[in-house]
């Protein structure tokens, strides 16, 4: 077939055309995430890497992936043609070399380098994006195919930002594809300075003087709204209002715009914002009975606030003013505006014969958007123990859900207007990539946090992250300094807010570095003191007893870790932790099992294919370590089992089990 023939369109609603025809797609939404996944990827995939991308809990993965692949067929394949193709026993690919793919047309484009395409055809790849990457598309319980999927729209959406701003300076000054594209850059970008600043010249340019001007104040409103720093844009306009002055062409209108803005503040100096806000609305009983029924509500409400409290990442509102409002009528979305608050946070509760049921919302307060939402069931034979567990659930997940919403809000910002709250979050992005690139950027971001607000004890936890990551994956040379760096940014962390459970597990992790195993753990056993539903706390306690200390304590914590944070981006460490335990255990065949699902989570590092590498040679599975191996060798051609048992601490014997399998399978220096 012609590439006029097929078409399919990624960005925006999944659609594929055949002729100029819909083609009717499965309703599955694994079959979608699938053809998108094998189209961008555009290299063979093997069916395990599949299998654990989309299917992580059914009975048969393998059977699914048949069930998927004969789908794609039915909507790719034709009499003649053949694009599902299988390589060998475990390869799969899609060729789509004759079809329009829209956007492999935009990835083309962006390797050949968005300044040498024509501005004919940059103004055709515009109009290719008709929204994020699979828009609309969500899989749920597979949180590997998540993250995935939000680095492909962010990789997009940056590429899209580029195009406009490439198209936008080609296009005829005055014409109607400039401010076109202006609006659509602007749209993606509201606070992208040099879009407006763009905006702004095109506008002087035209002569439409009382249009900047109130572009200009617009601008300013919003910029103020969201705290952010205006004054730049603010100066640039005034240089370009001189400029237009000395002009006899261009008209300039007095006084500015700007100058009458009611209530507009100077400057946001002096007002760091260390936490997002949070209101919990009293959650609402929905069944109809005695007394005691509507205290379960109650109860879970304060539950839910006092443990969000104790996370010390989140200003929480207190019961007595959220209580208040609810007495008064008022709702979750009026309550957030006249709390000031960036999210509100509902529920209700249900219970029926044995069975308790609580439905729970978390939604932005500027924009009324829905942020997250779900349902916790337990079964009511002992109500308290049975909330207790569903309050864990919850205000885990509230929390990874708002630092989730802050990070990528941060992201899509100007680097030179954050705040030190944004910086970190920032920061947070890069820290979680674990590669040398990405950590120092995560390091320069949280040191300007602490810049501009030198007593942010989260920043101070991060920093001691990078120089942790900088030791253990031995991203620089001085490896004790970064250790002594590591406990020194986690004593500053500790010391600026002592009630702060990521301070003590930045500590925590800093002394297993040093060796300190019995100190490590206590500063561990702190942090989730302190708050009980900090997962970082309890993988890091579990990563630590997987090497040297209670192996079965190591797997309920790194268990407990995973149901507290299912999408946690140390998921890797969780598994590899687990895996870890069950060598000790003597438990080879499930030590391997859960090392090679560690190695399918995102950015999974050397040290977490050696584990797998270690763990299949230790089962008899040599053919499948020796891979590992020659994909550690690809990273890092020098890697040896002494990298690996340099970076963990294992007693003498387990070192020597290792090091025996590292024999069998090439992983010594022997092997290189």
């Amino acid at each position: 077939m012609s590439a006029a023939d097929l078409h399919v369109r990624f960005l925006g609603p999944l659609v594929v055309t055949r002729q100029g025809a819909p083609v009717p797609l499965p309703r599955s939404r694994k079959v979608r995430a699938l053809l998108a996944f094998l189209a961008l990827e555009q290299n063979p995939v093997s069916r395990s890497r599949l299998c654990d991308l989309l299917w992580d809990v059914p009975n048969d993965p393998r059977g699914e992936l048949r069930w998927s692949l004969s789908k794609l067929r039915s909507v790719l394949d034709d009499a003649d043609r053949h694009r599902v193709v299988t390589s060998g026993p475990d390869l799969i690919e899609l060729e789509l070399s004759d079809c329009l793919v829209d956007a492999l047309e935009i990835d083309r484009a962006a390797k050949a380098g968005l300044g040498q395409v024509p501005r004919e055809r940059l103004a055709e790849l515009q109009g290719l994006f008709g929204g994020d990457l699979l828009e609309g598309l969500e899989v749920e319980g597979s949180p590997e195919f998540r993250g995935w999927l939000t680095a492909q729209r962010h990789r997009y959406r940056t590429i899209h930002l580029a195009l406009l701003g490439e198209l936008s300076g080609r296009s005829p000054p005055g014409s109607d594809e400039r401010f076109r594209c202006l609006d659509r850059w602007l749209a993606l970008s509201p606070f992208d300075q040099r879009a407006h600043e763009v905006m702004l010249d095109s506008l002087v340019k035209c002569g439409r003087m009382r249009e900047a001007e109130e572009h200009v104040a617009a601008a300013i409103r919003s910029f103020e709204h969201e705290g952010l720093d205006w004054s730049p844009l603010r100066e640039a306009w005034q240089g370009l209002r001189h400029a237009a002055a000395q002009s006899p062409r261009i008209e300039v209108i007095s006084p500015p715009a700007i100058a009458v803005i009611p209530g507009l503040l100077p400057s946001v100096e002096g007002q760091p914002r260390r936490r997002a806000s949070v209101a919990v609305m009293p959650f609402v009983d929905t069944t109809s009975g005695e007394p005691e029924r509507k205290q379960v509500a109650g109860g879970l409400t304060e539950d839910v606030i006092t443990r969000l409290a104790k996370l010390r990442v989140l200003f929480v509102i207190a019961r007595g003013t959220v209580y208040a409002l609810g007495e008064h009528g008022i709702g979750p979305h009026e309550a957030g505006r006249i709390l000031n608050v960036e999210y509100v946070v509902s529920g209700s509760v249900r219970r029926h014969d044995d069975r308790v049921s609580v439905i729970v919302e978390l939604a932005e307060t500027q924009g009324a958007r829905i942020v997250w939402t779900d349902q916790f069931d337990g079964v009511a034979g002992d109500t308290f123990s049975v909330l207790d567990a569903i309050v864990d659930r919850i205000v885990a997940a509230i929390a990874e859900e708002i630092e989730t919403a802050e990070r990528n809000r941060a992201i899509l910002k100007p680097p030179s207007s954050l705040d030190a709250w944004e910086a970190y979050h920032r920061g947070l992005w890069h820290m979680y990539r674990f590669n040398g690139e990405d950590n120092e950027h995560a390091e320069q971001l949280f040191r300007a946090a602490l810049k501009l607000d030198p007593t942010f004890s989260r920043a101070y936890a991060g920093l001691s992250f990078t120089q942790f990551q900088n030791a253990f994956l031995d991203l620089t040379p001085d490896r004790e300094r970064q250790v002594d760096l590591a406990l020194e940014s986690a004593a500053r962390s500790i010391d600026a807010d002592d009630r702060d459970p990521a301070a003590h597990w930045a500590m925590g992790r800093a002394l297993w570095l040093r060796g300190a195993q019995g100190e490590s753990i206590l500063e561990l056993e702190r942090s989730i003191e302190l708050s009980p539903n900090f997962a970082l706390g309890h993988y890091t306690l579990g990563f630590v007893h997987s090497q040297a200390g209670d192996p079965r304590r190591a797997i309920d914590a790194t268990n407990y870790s995973r149901q507290l944070s299912p999408f946690d981006p140390l998921q890797f460490g969780m598994l590899a932790s687990r895996a870890l335990a069950h060598v000790r255990l003597g438990e080879a065949p499930e030590a391997a099992e859960w090392a090679v699902k560690a190695t399918g989570r995102p950015n999974a590092h050397a040290h977490i294919l050696a584990i797998a590498a270690e763990c299949l040679a230790l089962a008899d599975r040599r053919d499948e370590a020796q891979r590992f191996v020659a994909r550690i060798r690809e990273r890092l051609p020098a890697y040896d089992v002494e990298d690996f048992l340099r970076a963990l601490r294992f007693d003498a014997d387990t070192d020597e089990l290792f090091r025996n399998a590292a024999r069998k399978i090439g992983l010594d220096a022997a092997g290189r």
